[in-house]
């Protein structure tokens, strides 16, 4: 019985497989057209010849009149400027330009300069010297306090009409202690010196002297 049942299993299967290759080869049905994926685009030339550009207008363009034009001609009821000559009563004046005099008017005249300022005189005979208001002890530098140097320094000050310390130079010098004076007598203050009751500049001769304790 089970020999039986297995050769029926077999004999199906195999009818089966046959039916799966049979059916299709004898199918009479048409098969659906494959799809493109490419498009064409039909480019028709014109027969009719291209239009071609309007032409450029060889007329010369027309200005219209302008108003703020000056008149060719002289209008009616105006009458020429009367001539004016310069007079023959000519005179150099100092700077070299020549001026014309018109009755008492001068065209052209010289600007007399400013007076120059006046020069230092030196404190002594008739002029004292001025007084200290404003007094700035020199700094000892540290340098020349190290290498134990000391000594005096001799400087000449020129003093402005102002009393202020305008200039200063090295008349004795020792090298590390010069800059250390200069400094301070440059702010130095003093009362103006007046000579024939005006305030003019002075020159006076400073000795500072640097110790050490």
């Amino acid at each position: 019985m089970r020999t039986y049942t297995i050769a029926l299993s077999i004999v199906a299967h195999v009818i089966a497989a046959c039916a799966m290759i049979i059916v299709p080869l004898v199918a009479t049905d048409e098969l659906p057209a494959p799809r493109t994926a490419t498009e064409f685009i039909h480019v028709v030339a014109s027969l009719e010849p291209p239009t071609p550009p309007p032409r450029a207008s060889t007329k010369p363009a027309v200005e219209p009149p302008r108003t703020d034009a000056a008149p060719l001609a002289v209008p009616d009821g105006i009458q020429p400027e009367p001539l004016i000559e310069p007079s023959n009563d000519t005179a150099p004046v100092e700077s070299g330009v020549v001026g014309f005099r018109n009755s008492d008017s001068v065209i052209a005249d010289r600007v007399p300069p400013p007076p120059p300022p006046p020069s230092p005189v030196r404190v002594g005979g008739n002029i004292s010297p001025p007084r200290r208001v404003i007094d700035v002890a020199p700094v000892y530098p540290p340098i020349a306090r190290a290498e134990r140097v000391e000594g005096v320094v001799i400087l000449e000050a020129v003093i402005g009409e102002d009393g202020g310390v305008r200039d200063v130079r090295v008349l004795r010098s020792i090298p590390l202690l010069d800059a250390a004076a200069v400094e301070a007598v440059r702010q130095w203050g003093f009362t103006p010196t007046l000579l024939n009751g005006e305030p003019v500049p002075v020159v006076m001769t400073i000795t500072i002297a640097f110790r050490l304790n």
